[in-house]
């Protein structure tokens, strides 16, 4: 079985494969705890090793590990964890043999993050032909696919939270409010509250579809759009421009990097 964790700046999601004799791996479980870059490795196999029981898996299933992180503090804990409680040397996405082998045709190849290499990957080996993949993470990244599988850059816009965040730390009176769908599809609130929330969430709505609209008018061919991240599902019942809902397609893109790094052994 293949383990595989995606450290974000917010949470590491921990996943188990099951790729046997199988043409696309299969998912078995899924754990998610937040991102500390001081949690070591000895603290990481505690919560690790418990969820694995739980899960009816052994120590000794574990036969690869793979590794895509994009918080560097917290490689060597995840390092320690791999080889001390798995005897596994781990790969890290996009180095080594877990290198990418897609064209990333932009200005500065080394600046992509390993979570939208992740997506990009995905995204491709999934769907194909021309793509246009959205991840709503602390960031919202915006990537450009082209049917080759060629990485032809994105965008990056402050994720819904965050803006939420800097709205109510730079005033004094806005209070603090939870992020979900408005109660309707108006865009006049009568109160403070309402307001806020129609401003933040409609408002972002408007800014992914403006931004989804002129990326794939500059690509100039019919492209998919695919979208990923905790919430993807919130905004795909406000909005029609998304073709696939995937929230597992990051970590899967783990799952296939380390299938094509096993395929050159």
């Amino acid at each position: 079985m293949l383990l595989a964790a995606d450290v974000g700046n917010t949470n590491v999601v921990f996943a188990l494969f099951d790729d046997a004799g199988k043409d696309t791996p299969e998912l078995k479980a899924r754990w998610r705890i937040a991102t500390d870059p001081r949690r070591t490795g000895d603290e990481y196999a505690v919560w690790l090793l418990q969820l694995l029981t739980i899960e009816g898996v052994a120590r000794d299933d574990i036969t690869r590990i793979i590794f895509a992180s994009v918080v560097p503090r917290a490689d060597h804990n995840l390092s320690v964890l791999a080889q001390k409680y798995f005897g596994i040397t781990p790969l890290f996405a996009g180095q080594g043999a877990a290198r990418w082998r897609f064209e990333i045709d932009v200005d500065q190849p080394s600046s992509l993050g390993a979570d939208r290499a992740l997506n990009i990957l995905a995204a491709h080996h999934k769907y194909g032909g021309d793509i246009v993949a959205v991840d709503f993470g602390t960031a919202t990244k915006f990537e450009a696919i082209d049917f080759n599988g060629a990485y032809k850059g994105g965008s990056i816009a402050p994720g819904i939270n965050l803006s939420l965040d800097a709205l109510v730390g730079k005033t004094a009176k806005l209070p603090r409010i939870a992020i979900r769908a408005p109660d309707s599809k108006s865009v006049i609130g009568r109160n403070t509250e309402d307001q806020m929330l129609i401003g933040v969430f409609w408002g972002y709505v408007a800014m992914m579809e403006g931004i989804i609209d002129r990326m794939k008018s500059e690509i100039g061919r019919p492209a998919k759009v695919v979208a990923t991240g905790g919430l993807a599902i919130l905004f795909d019942e406000a909005t029609d421009v998304f073709d696939h809902v995937d929230a597992d397609l990051t970590i899967e893109g783990l799952a296939i990097l380390a299938r094509q790094a096993e395929a050159e052994d």
